[in-house]
């Protein structure tokens, strides 16, 4: 679905006449001196740039919606902040800063979201060994104990568990 959308975008980009480089020079103080026709020229005839840009960024782990998304920002971002000189260079700059957050926030989250993983497997390992020498299913406090974890570190691992075990297409209804 996603696909289908942002080909049918691209396609609509396509029809829209880029600007020339006069109008890249003309349209932004124009448009900042409140010139809604050239506001509107401008953002549209620059969609070709900010297509442009993301494309540099394909294949880093961002989908090419949220790259395109990212550039188009950028976009009206150096336009309202636009005291002069060269736009093009502006929303470029915007454009790489606001990708390259977003990539290192997206490694991040894969980060967090690996070292989650590993708890429960960690807490799934010794909650198992646990009962096996207990012969009982252990308590949270015994399980933050033998894990040097607090409770609430232990009741949060097992919530997340529980939340993906409600999500599982697996799990009855």
């Amino acid at each position: 679905m996603h696909d289908d959308v942002y080909q049918m975008y691209l396609e609509e980009v396509k029809r829209i006449p880029a600007c020339t480089p006069e109008e890249e020079q003309t349209l932004p103080g124009r448009a900042q001196a409140g010139d809604q026709m050239a506001r509107k020229r401008l953002l549209e005839g620059m969609l070709h740039y900010t297509i442009e840009l993301a494309g540099k960024y394909k294949n880093r782990g961002l989908a090419a919606g949220d790259l395109v998304q990212e550039t188009n920002m950028a976009m009206l971002l150096a336009l309202n902040d636009y005291t002069g000189g060269d736009f093009r260079g502006q929303v470029r700059d915007l454009a790489s800063a606001r990708i390259e957050a977003a990539l290192e926030l997206q490694k991040q989250e894969k980060r967090a979201g690996e070292e989650i993983a590993a708890r429960v497997n960690v807490l799934k390992d010794i909650s198992k060994m646990m009962a096996d020498e207990l012969g009982r299913e252990a308590t949270v406090e015994e399980l933050a104990e033998k894990m040097k974890m607090t409770v609430e570190d232990i009741k949060d691992i097992m919530k997340v568990t529980l939340d993906a075990m409600s999500v599982s297409p697996d799990a009855g209804f």
